[in-house]
């Protein structure tokens, strides 16, 4: 059997996102606070957000824009910088913990990514809400936290939801 297409490896891979973020926006619906996308790219998933949240404020994080002008978040929702720097002070940008972080930071060296992605979800650990989501293209270190199955319908590409405990 042949590997699958890049197209097929793409199309799984959205899929996942797509149904992963919408159970997601399920299970925050009734939680306040802020979302934020740990690596806007393309804005993609970022343009989702929003339309999935209606109402919702979501901030965009990355390292600097790489999406269509028509794309950019406000300014005052676009965060730019290293994570490492940007993180620590994002409760008080957000003026709250976020109930919901999606991080697509990785690229195709799943290897390479995981130290960036243990600092991240190192960070993450203090940042949300109790009983908020995390949910990664990475393992981003959250063994202590609830590990949610993806849903059903999501597509055949490795990805990770996980629950912060409502005790904090």
């Amino acid at each position: 059997m042949t590997a699958a297409s890049r197209l097929d490896r793409m199309i799984a891979r959205l899929t996942t996102q797509r149904a992963c973020l919408r159970r997601a926006a399920d299970l925050i619906a009734d939680l306040p606070g802020p979302v934020i996308e740990l690596g806007l790219g393309k804005a993609r998933t970022y343009d989702h957000l929003v339309r999935l949240l209606p109402g919702r404020k979501i901030y965009a994080f990355d390292r600097g824009i790489h999406c269509p002008p028509d794309a950019v978040p406000p300014g005052d929702r676009l965060v730019l910088g290293e994570f490492d720097d940007t993180l620590p002070a994002a409760r008080e940008r957000l003026g709250g913990a976020p109930v919901l972080v999606h991080v697509d930071m990785g690229t195709a060296d799943r290897a390479g990514d995981s130290g960036p992605a243990g600092r991240v979800g190192a960070m993450l650990k203090d940042l949300v809400a109790p009983g908020g989501l995390v949910v990664a293209d990475r393992e981003m270190g959250l063994g202590a936290w609830e590990a949610l199955p993806l849903p059903e319908d999501a597509g055949a590409w490795p990805y990770f939801m996980w629950r912060k405990s409502a005790r904090g």
